[in-house]
């Protein structure tokens, strides 16, 4: 198997710093690896693996040679750079929101539809955290055909970035202090709040977090347009982990006993559901470990077919860093490289 030669792009920030971690932890085989960033963090030094290496600033000339690029650093750089690794002939694995929804660009959960990389013209885009998690949950169900779909997200502010983590704990601080705090990063203070926006608004009333569930998930599934997806995304003053209520109507009728025995035997699944002993997924379970996990299954009370389940993960690995990570392994096992 051939190595490549790895660049990570946007090295620095949050979500570069777990894909630093979990290549180690997955044991990525490479030929080379060097660590990009903006200006502002160029020239600090990152530890990979028992050696110092110095962040290089990221310009078009950092990509010569290099055959796989992991880029978590905005969708306005991703934009910039993206055509100028294609050009030199390799390939970027893209954690922003640039290229989602492109049609000629895979976008892909590793485990879900690995065979979609075969597609790829040099992008492959990683989809956005809260639909990632989904994924790995709906893909082992799908055979019992999505009719319907409502999703309620509850989404950490890590999903945010590092500014976001800062505001709740400052927030947090300032309101047990009775102390005044502006807040910047979110329109409403987060601290002992529930805030039922992330993103913009659209036309329809619907936030762009929201139309990513919707959009994403048909596409990743290769679902028809006339599945009925809807989705509400609120931040929550947690620090890390998003948690979902989810409510899918399927074309033909699945028990809870069966679904906990497939998702039991699924690829990044875990099931915690016991209620009577309290068995249930949260966020502290999810945090700084790989699966999804799942619970509180049960028949949905309003829809045919339906059934009703919760689902928690850790935002920055699986809705993230580790997914990235997960397809650049799949990219130099399938020599798509």
């Amino acid at each position: 198997m051939r190595k490549p030669k790895i660049a990570i792009l946007g090295a620095t920030g949050v979500v570069g710093r777990e894909i630093l971690k979990i290549t180690e932890e997955l044991d990525v085989e490479y030929e080379d690896i060097k660590f990009l960033s903006s200006a502002r963090s160029a020239g600090s030094s990152i530890m990979f693996k028992g050696k110092e290496y110095i962040v290089e600033e990221a310009s078009p000339e950092s990509f010569e040679g290099i055959n796989i690029v992991m880029a978590s650093a905005g969708a306005g750089t991703s934009r910039t750079f993206a055509p100028e690794i294609v050009k030199r002939g390799g390939v970027i694995i893209d954690n922003s929101s640039a290229f989602r929804m492109d049609a000629d660009v895979p976008l892909v959960i590793s485990g879900v539809n690995d065979e979609d990389l075969r597609n790829h013209k040099g992008i492959v885009a990683n989809p956005n955290c809260s639909t990632s998690q989904l994924m790995l949950v709906l893909e082992p169900l799908k055979k019992f055909g999505i009719k319907r779909l409502i999703v309620s997200t509850y989404q950490a502010v890590s999903g945010a970035g590092l500014a976001a983590i800062n505001e709740l704990r400052d927030n947090t601080t300032a309101y047990l202090e009775n102390k005044p705090f502006e807040n910047h990063c979110f329109k409403k203070p987060i601290a002992f709040n529930v805030i039922p926006q992330i993103d913009v608004f659209c036309e329809n009333g619907y936030t762009k977090e929201e139309m990513k569930v919707v959009n994403e998930t048909r596409k990743i599934l290769h679902l028809d347009e006339s599945t009925m997806i809807s989705c509400t995304a609120a931040r929550v003053p947690v620090f890390n982990g998003h948690s979902e209520a989810v409510d899918i109507e399927f074309e033909n009728e699945v028990m809870p006993d069966e679904v906990r025995k497939i998702l039991s035997d699924s690829y990044g699944v875990k099931v915690i559901d016991n209620p009577e002993e309290y068995a249930y997924p949260t966020t502290r379970d999810a945090s700084g470990v790989n699966p999804v996990f799942v619970g509180r299954i049960r028949k949905n009370l309003a829809f045919n077919n339906g059934i009703s389940l919760w689902c928690v993960a850790d935002n920055l690995r699986i809705g993230a860093a580790l997914n990235t990570v997960r397809i650049c392994k799949k990219v130099i096992e399938m020599g798509l490289f």
